[in-house]
Parts: C-alpha cells; structure tokens; sequence
C-alpha cells in the first residue's frame, strides 16, 4: 500500500500565499482529480506532492517517510509526474522521448537498446502513438505530445502518478481514453492524482475529488458526494446542473452568477 499524507502545507509567492492548511491523504487504487478554479492552488499542490515544490510550512510524507527525506532517485522511481502543457524542446525521436522515462543511463545517441523495445513499443500502441514513432516530438501536435508525455511517465511502472491536465489539448476520443486507462491503473493499485478542469470527466472517472478554492480544501470526498450546485456556485462562480449518474454524469453550467453577489457571498481568506 502506498500513501502520501499532507500535513497543514501552506505555499507563499509573492507575500500571497498560494495554500493555506492543505492537508489530505492518498492511497494506492485510488484516482483523486483535484478541481478549482484558475489560480486555486491545483498545480502548487500537484507540485508540492511530487516532491518538486518544498513548502513553507507543514509537511508530505510518502509511506512514513518525509518526502524531502527520499533521494531523487528513489522517488524518481516510485512516482511519475506530468506537468501542466508539456514541452520537448530537443528533437527526439518519439519513442526516444518515451525511452527516457525507464532510467536516466540511456544513449545521447544511437538506437534504442533492445531490452528496452518492449516496453516502448507497448506505451505507443497503449497511446495510439506507433504511426509517429520515429517522428520527431517537436512536430507533434498539442494533444499527441500530451500522449507522448504520459506514455514516458508511464513507462517505468511507478507506484504514483501525479498529473495536471493529462486531458488538456486532447480530442474527445483520447480525454475519454486517457481518463479510462488513469482509472484502469488505479484499479490495478495505483495511486493516480490529477488535476482537471472538465468536471464531467472527473465526475464520471475519479474516485474522489478534492476541491480548491483559494488555496484552501474545502471539500474531499466521492464525486457524487461532494459535487453539486451550490459548489460550483461557492467554488467556480457559476450557476449549473448535476445530472446523471457514475459514468453518464454531466455538469452543465447555466449562466455566471452576478460578480457582485458572487464576492459578497464569498469570504476572503484570513
């Protein structure tokens, strides 16, 4: 079993601070995506549980252990982390890029070394990527980069897999497939963490959603729990609708409320 524990972190920027007494527990086979609005503090609390992002008070353990406690390479091996817009500036080939998730010894140059085939040649074909293989990944698209990107954070078999927006510049077919395989490995006893702004996704595949508003939780829970009207009135400012159910479920949003009324109703962070 796997679990990373959140102690009351709080991350400042700026004099502002960017958390404030988060505090929350993940465990193995569970797929948490974490909502909020722009600015809420998602890729800062992302961040901070891949052990990127050291913060200014409180603390993260993974299994016990502090996370600032692990060496690099440790933690490079037990958990994945895929940033929010991924970017590849050299031109490697596609399954090169892949490649570079398995260990950091591979060749600057040459072909790939064949006890590593297998494993490459599987995330291309999971990723809908083998037509592309030995394309240069600085001629992808948006959205098959973002394939690119999670077939390499996926190919060394972490235990953990920290994403934020793996959905963003997808196409629906890919959104739909990435969020059924995230689910897949959770099943399968991973620890998935996401964050994602397509609310009907993370209703219908998350197993709990945690959301942030202002740097603050303010609510963890099942999706069919915690999502409802009045929290995408208190959270995202916006009048809306829950309907369905597990995998049909659908958030449509009506109408913003009124900015006046919105602030008013809406407490400022101490």
């Amino acid at each position: 079993m796997t679990e990373i524990v959140a102690s009351d972190i709080v991350v400042r920027r700026g004099g502002r601070a960017i958390l404030q007494n988060a505090s929350m527990r993940a465990r193995s086979g569970e797929l948490i995506a974490v909502i909020g609005a722009n600015g809420a503090g998602k890729s800062t609390l992302l961040a901070s549980l891949a052990g990127l992002l050291a913060p200014d008070a409180g603390a993260i353990h993974v299994d016990g252990r502090a996370i600032g406690a692990l060496s690099r390479v440790d933690l490079a091996r037990r958990r994945a982390y895929l940033p929010q817009n991924p970017r590849c500036e050299w031109p490697l080939s596609v399954e090169r890029l892949i490649a570079l998730g398995l260990t950091p010894t591979l060749p600057a140059f040459g072909g790939l070394p064949p006890a590593f085939e297998t494993c490459v040649t599987e995330m291309l074909t999971q990723w809908d990527l083998l037509p592309q293989r030995r394309q240069a990944a600085t001629t992808l698209s948006g959205g098959e980069l973002t394939r690119a990107m999670l077939a390499r954070a996926l190919v060394g078999d972490p235990e953990i897999l920290i994403a934020d927006e793996p959905t963003s510049g997808l196409d629906p077919r890919h959104a739909l497939d990435t969020l059924q395989r995230l689910r897949e490995l959770a099943r399968a006893g991973k620890l998935i963490v996401t964050a994602l702004h397509d609310l009907t996704l993370a209703a219908r595949y998350a197993t709990r959603l945690i959301a942030l508003d202002r740097g603050r939780i303010v609510c963890d829970g099942p999706p069919r729990e915690i999502l409802n009207a009045e929290l995408l009135r208190s959270v995202f400012d916006v009048a809306g609708n829950i309907t369905g159910a597990d995998g049909a479920v659908i958030v449509d949003y009506i109408a913003p409320l009124n900015r006046k009324t919105a602030s008013a109703e809406r407490s400022p962070p101490s």
